[in-house]
């Protein structure tokens, strides 16, 4: 069963840990880490590597909001369904069938045809929709309530630590080896770390029950508690506008640099790289602070106004601006964009009914999706309709300014 994570008041000594669950702590919190970084290089391998693709086969850049698009729908149906799947296989086993799933879409899009892009998008999409979940099942199992917002936004800067191994991985590996060669190279990587996880898989599994068959019904209760509780609610609408900025970094920003900007494909991996070993660091900064000294709403709160302020500002970036000023701004941006996932999914295990935390996640998790699929095609369309990148970074802006607001009116 879970265990609901209470975050207690700020001045609250966090408690020892008993040896046997600071082992099973460190364990779950290095593997899913790295589960974490792999599943989010699956996801940026096709988007760095869209220069390439699209310089070699003639593909219009905006087919990349299609691929963003059709990974997120399935992401998002797959999520609202994780308390079963977690439930019936374990938590800890679908996070290694993330993995593979990984794999074979890097295998299905080397060779390049269209349908195989979208049949690799539709493979990646376990990773995002379960395994966020299923790392949130685990932690909540083992992690001390004092000290929720750190260990999970540890866990969680594997999202800006798989950003940065794609801007600095896949370019050297596209350079060896050709696109072709980097897909290729990528899925052997997935399923090798995949078969590591499978010793410790009956020590993190051993709450599931195999018997369990109700998963209309888990995907019900999963859409109805982050629709229908208030505090779950505000924490969906600023998961909805914070992952749809940080959707739209992923998608257009190392082709933004190439094809809006004139940087080459290495200099725009080089500035990709350093904004997300920022987010890596700022990431457990903000888990650090949200669960020490301000509360958790007020922290999404600055950080949604300013990740608004930093999209704004990169909707002025122009081929005359240096790299150094493109690159402060991207920091910026994904300080905030990036890094606020940890202190989110903590709040959610924190309200999360008894025995739910991972179904809850996936209902959460599930929304994320949705939004992830909407922003980069709306930007996309944008892009498509002005030939210009400002609009869309300017209007997806927006909605996290209007979330910050929320926040801080003490909505949660």
């Amino acid at each position: 069963m879970d265990i609901p994570v209470v975050t207690p008041p700020p001045h609250d000594k966090p408690a020892s840990l008993p040896a046997a669950t600071s082992r099973l702590l460190l364990i779950a919190v290095a593997a899913l880490f790295t589960q974490q970084t792999f599943v989010v290089l699956s996801r940026l391998v096709l988007p760095v590597l869209a220069p390439a693709i699209s310089a070699d086969l003639g593909l219009n850049p905006a087919l990349i909001g299609a691929y963003a698009g059709i990974l997120s729908s399935v992401a998002m149906v797959l999520a609202i369904g994780a308390g079963g799947f977690i439930e019936r296989f374990g938590a800890w086993r679908m996070c290694q069938f993330a993995l593979l799933a990984g794999g074979v879409a890097m295998l299905a899009a080397a060779p390049g045809h269209l349908a195989l892009f979208a049949l690799s998008a539709v493979l990646i999409s376990p990773g995002p929709g379960i395994s966020t979940a299923a790392s949130s099942h685990i932690l909540a199992r083992h992690c001390p309530p004092s000290r929720a917002p750190l260990f999970f936004s540890l866990k969680q800067t594997g999202v800006p630590a798989g950003g940065l191994l794609a801007g600095v991985l896949v370019p050297y590996l596209a350079l060896q080896f050709g696109w072709r060669g980097a897909f290729l190279a990528t899925a052997l990587l997935y399923v090798g770390l995949a078969l590591l996880l499978q010793p410790f898989r009956a020590e993190f599994d051993a709450d599931r029950h195999p018997s369990h068959r109700s998963f209309l019904t888990d995907a019900r209760e999963t859409l109805r508690a982050a629709i229908t509780e208030p505090p779950l609610r505000s924490l969906v609408l600023a998961a909805f506008a914070f992952v749809g900025l940080q959707a739209i970094f992923d998608s257009f920003f190392v082709i933004h640099l190439v094809d809006g900007l004139g940087y080459s494909l290495t200099a725009a991996g080089v500035v990709f790289s350093i904004s997300q070993a920022v987010a890596v660091a700022t990431r457990i900064l903000w888990g650090w602070i949200a669960g020490a000294f301000v509360a958790p709403r007020f922290v999404l709160a600055g950080l949604g106004l300013v990740m608004a302020a930093a999209a704004a500002t990169m909707a002025l970036a122009g081929s005359g601006w240096p790299i150094a000023a493109v690159a402060a701004v991207a920091v910026v941006y994904t300080a905030t964009a990036y890094s606020w996932h940890g202190v989110l999914l903590a709040e959610v295990a924190r309200l999360a009914p008894a025995g739910r935390v991972g179904a809850t996640t996936g209902g959460v998790i599930a929304f994320i999706m949705a939004s992830a699929t909407l922003y980069p095609l709306l930007f996309a369309a944008i892009l498509a309709g002005a030939e210009s990148y400002a609009p869309g970074y300017l209007l997806a802006g927006l909605p996290a300014l209007a979330v910050a607001i929320r926040l801080l009116r003490g909505k949660v």
